[in-house]
């Protein structure tokens, strides 16, 4: 079935989030209406839409023109079997002591790793992307120099597969929390294909906003693999659940945003133990202090 992206971008974010309201009026009805701040820098949120149907130009038209946002630009999409291609294009990750495969590659899988198991079909998250490899490095490293957490938590999870390697180091019960109810189902399916499901607690909450959360804190090592604004906005949140000398990995942060999130926990009482860069990308070790 062929499908439809429909994309624009605007620079002021009331704006973008009315015309994504609006988007989900026009006819043919979008399945999807996205509004994201575009972390490049340039202070612009983009508003995207995806059809099943052929979407009306004129209407998108009319609507980039009331809200002041560029045109859209409107591309109908290849039909692809996305899993087929990830299937093909994705080979296991080695990640210190982690490594991260898909069950067509479990015969390659090293006796002396700690296998993590992350379908192709959950693509975010696998493991590929430079910050989910830079924080299971993090991960590693900090375990083999000799950090023992006691609580941990994951948040803004995804597949889980941070969780799901600190339960298999650890063998103790790890939190894992995201805001998209569809990412909780995949963590908890992720964290049963890998034999962790009563160590994985999967709760749907923004940030440690869960009682569950709270009850579980202060934690001894929080991971947020997310994006900048998330967390900078976490900062006052991640110090008061965050134990003293306790750390936390960040990242899905661009490199040169990382300055700004240094900032925002040091402003918080942490000091920053090590940053990575992988490509693009950068993952944060910090330490709060006593």
């Amino acid at each position: 079935m062929p499908t439809w992206t429909a994309l624009t971008t605007l620079a002021d974010k009331p704006k973008a989030e009315a015309l994504g309201a609006a988007l989900e009026e026009i006819d043919p009805t979008p399945t999807g209406v996205g509004v994201f701040e575009m972390e490049d820098g340039s202070g612009l949120w983009e508003v995207g839409a995806y059809f099943i149907e052929t979407p009306d130009e004129i209407a998108l038209a009319i609507l980039s023109a009331a809200y002041g946002a560029k045109d859209f630009v409107v591309s109908e999409l290849p039909e692809t079997d996305w899993v087929a291609h990830v299937r093909r294009e994705l080979h296991p990750v080695e990640a210190g002591r982690f490594f991260v495969y898909g069950s067509h590659d479990a015969d390659r899988v090293p006796s002396e790793s700690v296998p993590l198991l992350i379908e192709a079909a959950m693509a975010f998250g696998t493991g590929h992307h430079g910050t989910t490899k830079g924080c299971l490095e993090a991960v590693d490293k900090l375990f083999t120099d000799g950090a023992s957490p006691n609580a941990v938590a994951d948040i803004g999870c995804g597949t889980a597969v941070l969780a799901i390697a600190a339960a298999k180091v650890l063998g103790r019960k790890i939190m894992a929390s995201d805001i998209d109810p569809q990412a909780v189902e995949v963590a908890a399916a992720n964290a049963r294909a890998n034999g962790v499901a009563e160590l994985v607690d999967c709760i749907e909450a923004a940030g440690f906003e869960h009682e569950t959360l709270h009850k579980a804190g202060p934690y001894d090592l929080v991971l947020a693999n997310i994006l900048k604004g998330p967390l900078v906005d976490l900062a006052p949140s991640m110090a008061a659940h965050t134990a003293p000398r306790g750390h936390v990995i960040l990242s899905g942060i661009l490199n040169p945003q990382a300055d700004e999130v240094i900032a925002a926990y040091e402003g918080e009482g942490f000091t920053l133990n090590a940053r990575d860069e992988i490509g693009e990308w950068t993952t944060l070790t910090l330490q709060r202090l006593d």
